[in-house]
């Protein structure tokens, strides 16, 4: 009876198994298919960005004892994508910043003169205008959600490494929310998609071509300025805000709550959030309106829980100026609900302290 039982399992599985459908070749043609049109759709979209600056060196004259300036001019290259047919064209900031000329090389290799409406150092974006947009075809990009978009999906990223235009290279996305100390705000997207030199500025697109960041900076080894597969690309939603309001205002206005603060150092208890110390709170201020004070700890802000100053930022960050956002306080003993409505950050000769 028992020999009879086996062999009725292994006919079954048998069966499962020729009835199951095989996987060939189809299966790897149709998504190269399904990328090689990706890549169709995104290209048009995205430009060589060209830069130019005159720098002068001193020099002295040992024979007749005098001190001139040389000029030397230095070429610089970098990538971009076309935002509207306004012709605004985001990029890095690093890849334009000190340029004296710009060019916008679309993919047809048309070019055009550009100039730079407006720049932010915090998230090292910038917006160009290329000159007489209306004369030529300019393809917008798509853009996509970041915040959708999950670890483990494939990306595609498009650019000019090494000056070498209309590059394309294919990986996942490794990891969210990454903070690797070189700009001010921080909330990366890491992906092992090969980003190199001259990539910065490009878009990091999904399957369906829709931008999901901007390559911004590489994690490279030792003496080499390659890929080593650790590549960081800035997250679309945020860098669609701050485009936006590079091209209304010439600057990113961006919302804060008006307190400085501190790192917890104690441990908290097991399985509740670190928090963030108020170390002030500046006169006039949503923080002083909705009535937060100093030495409160922030446990929660959007519902995110607080176990940096990083993590504030970022959820500060993911607000409109004017938009309410929801805060776990501790004061004291007792935890308390709070929401603070954000305002724009002035300037530093603007800030009071209370």
């Amino acid at each position: 009876m028992k020999r009879q039982f086996l062999i009725a399992i292994a006919g079954s599985v048998l069966l499962a198994a020729s009835a199951a459908p095989a996987v060939g070749p189809g299966i790897a043609k149709q998504l190269s298919r399904e990328i090689a049109d990706t890549v169709e759709k995104v290209m048009p979209s995205v430009v060589v960005v060209r830069t130019e600056a005159t720098r002068y060196y001193r020099a002295y004259d040992v024979y007749f004892g005098r001190r001139f300036m040389i000029p030397e001019t230095q070429g610089g290259q970098g990538s971009g994508m076309i935002l509207d047919a306004d012709g605004h064209v985001l990029t890095s900031r690093h890849v334009v910043a000190g340029a004296q000329e710009i060019a916008v090389v679309l993919s047809d290799e048309t070019q055009l003169k550009a100039k730079v409406v407006g720049m932010d150092a915090n998230t090292d974006l910038a917006v160009l205008r290329v000159e007489n947009p209306s004369k030529v075809k300019l393809t917008p990009i798509a853009l996509g959600d970041s915040a959708a978009i999950r670890i483990g999906e494939m990306v595609i990223a498009v650019g000019s490494p090494f000056s070498l235009a209309s590059s394309v290279t294919m990986g996942v996305v490794s990891q969210k929310g990454r903070s690797v100390g070189v700009l001010p705000f921080e909330d990366f997207i890491q992906t092992d998609a090969p980003i190199n030199p001259g990539n910065s500025g490009g878009p990091l697109v999904d399957l369906d071509g829709r931008m999901v960041g901007v390559n911004a900076v590489i994690q490279t080894s030792g003496a080499s300025q390659g890929n080593i597969g650790i590549g960081f690309a800035v997250p679309v939603n945020l860098a669609r805000r701050v485009a936006e309001s590079l091209i209304k205002n010439g600057r990113f206005e961006r919302p804060w709550l008006g307190i400085s603060w501190d790192e917890v150092r104690a441990e908290p208890e097991p399985g509740t959030p670190r928090g963030i110390l108020i170390a002030a709170v500046y006169r006039g201020t949503p923080a002083a309106k909705a009535g937060l004070r100093p030495g409160d700890i922030l446990l929660k802000a959007a519902g995110i829980a607080l176990n940096s100053s990083h993590d504030l930022q970022r959820a500060v960050i993911s607000k409109a100026i004017g938009e309410r956002i929801d805060l776990e306080v501790r004061r004291g003993t007792k935890s308390l609900p709070m929401s603070v409505q954000t305002a724009r950050m002035p300037a530093v000769d603007e800030i009071e302290a209370e």
